[in-house]
C-alpha cells in the first residue's frame, strides 16, 4: 500500500500539478486548506480554533506545545530521548508510537527540537523528491527494468533508514555519514562505481568536487544541494570539477519548501506547501515565510515562521519556462555557515568540519543553553553560549561549557582533527544582520 502510495506521488509529482495560472493554483491551495484546517484539529493545539484563529507559531511554541500540536500523543521529552539515542548510536530506525520516525533537529535556531514523520509522509517525501529531482535520463533508466538501477548517494548527517525503506530493484541508495572521517568517506565513494544522483550539503558537495580528481570519484548524472544554500560560487566549483550544473533542493525541518525545475530554476514547493509572506521591503523582493504544510499528519506545522528570508524577482514572469505558476526563488539568505578547517591530528593537512555535524553535536548539549556562536579563529574554536534562565549559576554554566567541550573534541577526534577551544561571553546579536551560528575567520 506504501508503495503504491509513492508510485502515485511520484506520477503526479512528475506529469501532473499543472495549473493554467497563478489564480488557479491560489483557489486550488485555498480547498486543500479547508481539508487541512479539519485534519489540525486532531491535535490538542488547534482543536477548536477557527481557521482565523491559527495563530502565527514558531520554533520556541513548537517546543512549547510540541505534546499538543502533534495528533499521535507524543511527548517532546520521549521525542527527544528517542532522536537523542538515535544520534548517538548512529541506529536511525527505531520508532516511537509505533511507526513514526522521529530526529533530532537544531536548524540555525540555535535550539534543539524534534520532529515526527509517519510512513505516509515519507512516502509522500520520496516520492516528490524523486520525481522533481530526476532528469529524464535517470526518469527512463528508473522505468526500463532491463537496464541497472539509479543509485543515489547520500551525504548527509542523519539518515539511513528513510531511503532504505523505499529502496527497490530499481532505486538503490547508499547512506554515507557524515560523522564519520571525511577521507574515508571520499574512498568508499570512488569505490562505489557509478551514482546517479549526489546529495549533500552545499559545503560537503564541493569538498567532494575538489577531492574528486585525485580521489578517482568519477562524475555523478546529477548533484543536488540540500541542508545550505548553495550559493553561485559553490555552484560554479562543482560544476567545472564535474561538469554538472548542481541543482538547490529547498528543506527544512518544517517540510519540503522547494524543488528544482527542467528550467534549472528553483519552485516553491506551492503544491503541497502555503507559503504566507512577511514582506520586508517595498518593492516586495523579500520576505520570511509563514508556511503551513498542506500534507502533514502528525506534526501538524501550521502558520509557522521560518528563520529565512526568500528573495524574489517582482518582474519574473508568472510562468516559468518550465510550464509551472508556482514561485521562482531568486535566493535564500539564511543558513549561511561556514566550514572550519582545522589541523589533522598529526599537523599534516586541514580537515574539514561540515556546519550539519557541528551543529548537532551541539544540539546534543544543548539543554542548558538556548543559542550559540562558534568562531574560529586560527587553529582555535571560540565558543558563546546563551545560557537558560535557570542555567546562570556559575556551577551550571561550567556544566554547560564542559558538556560543550566534551562534544567539540569527540567531533574533532572523530573527524581526525584537533583545535583549542576558547569559552567567549555572549553578547546578543543584532536583529538587522543576517544570522550566522558557525563563522571561519581563518584560514
Amino acid at each position: 500500500m506504501l508503495r503504491a502510495l509513492l508510485v502515485a506521488r511520484f506520477v503526479r509529482a512528475r506529469w501532473g500539478y499543472r495549473f493554467r495560472s497563478r489564480r488557479q493554483l491560489e483557489a486550488w491551495q485555498r480547498r486543500r486548506m479547508h481539508a487541512f484546517i479539519r485534519r489540525a484539529r486532531h491535535a490538542p493545539y488547534w482543536a477548536g480554533r477557527r481557521a482565523r484563529d491559527f495563530p502565527i507559531t514558531d520554533k520556541a511554541v513548537l517546543l512549547e506545545h510540541f505534546d499538543a500540536m502533534n495528533t499521535r500523543g507524543v511527548r517532546l521529552t520521549e521525542a527527544l530521548a528517542a532522536a537523542q539515542a538515535a544520534e548517538r548510536s548512529r541506529d536511525f530506525t527505531p520508532t516511537v508510537a509505533g511507526d513514526l520516525t522521529v530526529g533530532l533537529s537544531s536548524g540555525t535556531s540555535g535550539r534543539r527540537g524534534a520532529f515526527l514523520v509517519s510512513p505516509r509522509e515519507r512516502m509522500l517525501w520520496a516520492g516528490t523528491v524523486l520525481a522533481r529531482v530526476l532528469d529524464r535520463a535517470a526518469v527512463r533508466q528508473l522505468l526500463t527494468p532491463w537496464r541497472p538501477p539509479v543509485t543515489i548517494a547520500f551525504f548527509l548527517r542523519a539518515g539511513g533508514g528513510l531511503y532504505e525503506s523505499v529502496a527497490s530493484s530499481r532505486v538503490r541508495f547508499a547512506f554515507f555519514d557524515l560523522t564519520e572521517p571525511f577521507d574515508g568517506l571520499v574512498r568508499r565513494l570512488a569505490g562505489a562505481g557509478e551514482v546517479t544522483v549526489l546529495v549533500g550539503p552545499a559545503s560537503v558537495l564541493e569538498a567532494l568536487a575538489r577531492a574528486s580528481a585525485d580521489a578517482g570519484i568519477g562524475a555523478p548524472r546529477l548533484v543536488v544541494s540540500v541542508a545550505e544554500v548553495l550559493d553561485p560560487e559553490s555552484a560554479e566549483r562543482i560544476e567545472a570539477a564535474w561538469g554538472v550544473r548542481p541543482r538547490q533542493v529547498y528543506q527544512a525541518t518544517e517540510g519540503m519548501l522547494g524543488l528544482p525545475c527542467e528550467a534549472g530554476a528553483l519552485h516553491l514547493a506551492e503544491e503541497t506547501v502555503r507559503f504566507d509572506r512577511e514582506w520586508l521591503d517595498a518593492e516586495r523582493t523579500r520576505f520570511v515565510p509563514v508556511v503551513t504544510d498542506l500534507e502533514r499528519r502528525t506534526q501538524i506545522i501550521a502558520r509557522y515562521r521560518l528563520d529565512d528570508v526568500v528573495r524574489v524577482d517582482p518582474r519574473a514572469p508568472e510562468r516559468c519556462a518550465c510550464g509551472r505558476v508556482t514561485t521562482v526563488v531568486a535566493g535564500i539568505d539564511g543558513r549561511a555557515d561556514a566550514v572550519l578547517r582545522l589541523p589533522s591530528s598529526d599537523g599534516s593537512r586541514l580537515v574539514d568540519v561540515f556546519p550539519d555535524v557541528l551543529r548537532q553535536a551541539l544540539a546534543l548539549e544543548s539543554a542548558d543553553f538556548a543559542d550559540w556562536r562558534v568562531t574560529q579563529r586560527g587553529t582555535a574554536v571560540h565558543v558563546a553560549l546563551a545560557l537558560e534562565p535557570g542555567a546562570k549559576t556559575e556551577p551550571a554554566a561550567a556544566a554547560a561549557r564542559q558538556s560543550v567541550d566534551r562534544a567539540l573534541h569527540a567531533l574533532f577526534e572523530a573527524a581526525g582533527c584537533s583545535a583549542e577551544i576558547v569559552h567567549d561571553p555572549w553578547t546578543p546579536r543584532d536583529p538587522a544582520v543576517k544570522v550566522r551560528r558557525i563563522v571561519r575567520e581563518s584560514p
